[in-house]
């Protein structure tokens, strides 16, 4: 099984707002940071944004944040919705199905466990999982000096007070 490259970007993109949480994120700076086209980032978080795992806000002051908290946000479930319409074989394929073999192979039905079985060890994975404690990750994803905007109300650098 291959991911395909709208999937690839879809979890960059999720990665990234859920590593910045108190602020919107823009596109540019997703496209920068995880070396992506804004062009694809658009096509990919209009997708997010319709299947509910991505809020945006057009505008002068606009961006994109998680549609939902990010221990909310099952792998499995997003690779689902991306991966799911894509046929393993041609077997699976409704229309253009000239295989031969269809009604008595066993490799449809292997092919259908293993795919299965791929997307249930997702479902054990949130993506607060693939971020929280990944100083790497955040040191990648998180910029310092970041232009965004903050959303009206948060604290920026907010902290205990000795």
């Amino acid at each position: 099984m291959r991911v395909t490259k709208r999937t690839n970007i879809a979890m960059r993109v999720l990665m990234y707002c859920a590593a910045n949480p108190d602020r919107l994120v823009t596109k540019h700076e997703i496209a920068e940071r995880c070396n992506a086209s804004e062009n694809h980032l658009a096509q990919v978080i209009n997708q997010l944004a319709q299947m509910g795992f991505l809020h945006t806000q057009r505008g002068r002051n606009g961006g994109l944040e998680l549609g939902r908290p990010a221990i909310e946000i099952v792998i499995g479930d997003v690779f689902r919705a991306l991966e799911q319409p894509v046929p393993l074989a041609e077997c699976f394929a409704d229309v253009d199905n000239t295989c031969p073999l269809k009604e008595a192979c066993r490799l449809r039905d292997a092919l259908n466990n293993a795919a299965n079985a791929f997307y249930e060890t997702l479902d054990l994975i949130t993506l607060d999982s693939l971020v929280c404690d990944n100083p790497a990750l955040l040191e990648i994803i998180s910029p310092a000096g970041c232009t965004a905007r903050r959303r009206p109300g948060t604290l920026v650098n907010a902290g205990a007070i000795d």
